[in-house]
């Protein structure tokens, strides 16, 4: 039985580090293990340029607690966005985020509907710009668990059609339907979380409402979560790490109408660790969290190396500081495995 095990530092392909005492607070989690992570934009001062892309990179690389790493800021897509700022921000910024208007934490600016920003969108085609979305239908008659569905249906499926040299990042899949289309798909990819790697919707009410255990596309059936573990350790370039960290206070979390978001930097690359062990798929774990997005996003793969060793710890029951109280993903819990390489962080910037 493996008792050690070096890969390539991986990188997270999705992270929220928020702001202010937030961003302070969370950032040096996701800093110590992963070498690149894609920032989303979605701040109360949303990025909707690349100024304010690079204004938060700065305060990003300041807050990850000594660390070297590499935040990647992302621009916010709007029904204002055009192609002149899309050429503006390139190459700064390698990506945008589309964000139907009202699907999920801070996109109430976000797009209407797709045809808003075809302008943007040719832009993005032409100079090799990332677009990145949030795939969930957001209209009243769909149906919460139809979301992911009903998206790839009305918007993800005529966008690819229409721009067909764009590259597309599907993040934080959650869906038998999704894992389909990006298979299917050329010049499209997807990220997959730790939690809707371990979670199905019975995993949200177990035993009573789960509030951390509840984040946006919601766990599905546990014949979706199977097939996400699937595609996760299968082997597929199209299919990488994306943890879709997303930190709340506890209290925002537990109130009516409480945030989706699930805070799992403490233990995002521990987990992938276990699911991939338990479907004995350890020797495909460093392409999944190290080397396939690296490729798809066009940047050299990390050429340090973290080290993880077989040896039980338990998860904070919270993480707290700077006057915040958040619950992170798997509190209490006990993990099978751990980060221990005593250089995890000091890699490139």
């Amino acid at each position: 039985m493996t008792q050690t095990l070096t890969i390539k530092r991986p990188d997270d392909w999705h992270v929220h580090f928020r702001e202010g005492a937030m961003l302070n607070l969370v950032a040096p989690y996701t800093a110590r293990v992963f070498n690149r992570a894609i920032a989303m934009p979605n701040l109360r001062s949303p990025l909707l340029d690349g100024k304010a892309c690079q204004a938060y990179k700065k305060q990003l690389v300041a807050a990850g607690g000594g660390h070297r790493f590499t935040p990647l800021p992302v621009l916010y897509l709007s029904d204002e966005s055009d192609a002149e700022t899309i050429r503006a921000a390139h190459p700064q910024v390698i990506a945008a985020k589309f964000y139907p208007r009202g699907a999920t934490t801070g996109s109430l600016q976000g797009v209407s509907s797709y045809r808003k920003i075809l302008d943007a969108l040719a832009a993005m085609e032409k100079v090799g710009m990332l677009l990145l979305v949030h795939g969930e239908a957001t209209e009243e008659d769909v149906d919460v668990y139809d979301r992911e569905k009903v998206f790839i249906e009305r918007t993800l499926t005529p966008v690819r059609n229409h721009f067909p040299e764009l590259k597309i990042v599907f993040e934080h899949i959650s869906s038998r339907d999704a894992i389909a289309f990006v298979a299917e798909t050329s010049r499209t990819a997807a990220t997959i979380t730790p939690h809707h790697l371990l979670y199905n919707r019975s995993d949200l009410f177990g035993g009573g409402l789960r509030p951390h255990r509840y984040c946006l596309p919601v766990a599905k059936r546990e014949e979706d979560r199977a097939a996400l573990e699937k595609a996760a350790t299968g082997g597929q370039a199209h299919f990488f790490a994306g943890t879709d960290s997303a930190p709340h206070q506890q209290a925002d979390k537990c109130k009516d109408y409480g945030c989706a978001g699930i805070f799992n930097a403490v233990a995002a690359l521990e987990t992938y660790t276990e699911v991939f062990e338990r479907l004995n798929a350890l020797r495909k774990l460093e392409n999944f969290t190290s080397v396939y997005g690296a490729r798809f996003y066009g940047l050299e793969t990390n050429q340090e190396t973290i080290t993880l060793k077989r040896r039980a710890w338990r998860v904070p029951e919270k993480i707290e500081g700077l006057g915040l109280r958040i619950t992170p993903f798997r509190a209490g819990e006990t993990i099978d495995w751990q980060v221990i390489d005593k250089n995890a962080g000091n890699g490139n910037d």
